[in-house]
């Protein structure tokens, strides 16, 4: 394989640019290089990571998600609200309690329905998936305030604290689950059926149809999926701050959406990998990370993270243009 050849994989211009942010960052800062700085990374990129992985799929449709952040947000309160005060049936007389594992659970759960309502509205009753995922978020970040009275949920346990702060081989354990995430669902979508599919309605829905392919059900299960994986981000924030913060996963949609196009994925559908989403997200990981080394000015960084969102949607229309 030639160079030229090589250039045009999707993934490796994002990945020679990565590259050039953290050569230059190791010049301007010395802090930047080290181990502890790359490790923080690395953990601050996990959470975006889950999400975005998720936001891959719904964008190879052709769809967007712009919910994810309050579904973080409205879980983490759940995950944390039910482990440590459980429930209570006033009206039977009876409490339940649940463990750190039944918090998860729930919380994974609900994510599920919250992105299978996207899904259903989507797929049944034809809403755009931008209006459609935009009430999502409203309601989901209202319940989200319902839930925890607009104060933080603390105090949280064990459970929590070696989710978010534990270690495992050296590697901090919000790492290990984004590797797991990542390495699950790029197999998905290279080596079975239903990841041919998503690529096919990206493409072209109509053509995927008369092809047989049941594409509501494609689509549906990609929104579950993207909600469900919005959840894991959501424990892992939680787990990470040992609170759940009424106002937590704020924008953090426009990260993801980032990391999904810096990548190499089209906004048409059709178009990008799994992998490329990680380089994706890891440029803009370094990005936050380096801003701050810079000592930038918090509403600098985003009018900068805001320029580099769109930066890559005008390479990606030009690209399809091309």
């Amino acid at each position: 394989m030639n160079i030229q050849t090589l250039l045009k994989k999707p993934v490796v211009k994002p990945l020679i640019a990565l590259l050039l942010m953290c050569i230059i960052m190791t010049f301007l800062s010395e802090n930047f290089a080290t181990s502890d700085n790359m490790f923080n990374v690395l953990r601050q990129t996990s959470v975006n990571l889950c999400i975005s992985v998720g936001m891959t799929l719904v964008i190879l449709t052709g769809g967007i998600d712009l919910s994810v952040g309050s579904v973080l947000a409205l879980t983490g309160a759940v995950a944390a609200g039910l482990t440590r005060d459980g429930i209570e049936l006033t009206s039977i007389d009876t409490f339940v309690g649940l463990t750190f594992w039944g918090g998860c659970f729930a919380a994974l759960l609900l994510g599920g329905l919250l992105g299978g309502f996207n899904g259903f509205l989507v797929t049944h009753f034809r809403v755009p998936a931008f209006v459609a995922t935009l009430g999502t978020m409203t309601i989901a970040r209202g319940l989200t305030m319902l839930y925890t009275g607009g104060f933080p949920i603390t105090k949280l346990g064990h459970g929590f604290e070696v989710m978010g702060t534990g270690w495992f081989l050296g590697v901090p354990m919000p790492v290990w689950i984004a590797l797991v995430i990542i390495l699950f669902f790029a197999f998905y979508m290279s080596k079975t059926r239903t990841g041919r599919y998503i690529y096919a309605i990206g493409g072209n829905e109509k053509a995927s149809l008369l092809s047989g392919i049941r594409t509501g059900k494609i689509i549906f299960l990609v929104y579950t999926i993207a909600g469900v994986l919005s959840a894991v981000a959501g424990l892992l924030v939680t787990a990470r701050l040992d609170s759940a913060q009424p106002n937590a996963g704020t924008g953090y949609e426009l990260d993801a959406i980032a990391a999904v196009v810096i990548g190499g994925a089209s906004l048409s559908g059709g178009k990008g990998s799994i992998w490329g989403t990680v380089v994706g997200a890891l440029i803009i990981g370094v990005l936050n990370n380096s801003l701050v080394l810079l000592n930038v000015s918090p509403f600098w960084q985003q009018v900068i993270k805001g320029l580099v969102i769109l930066l890559a949607v005008i390479m990606d229309r030009y690209s399809n243009r091309k």
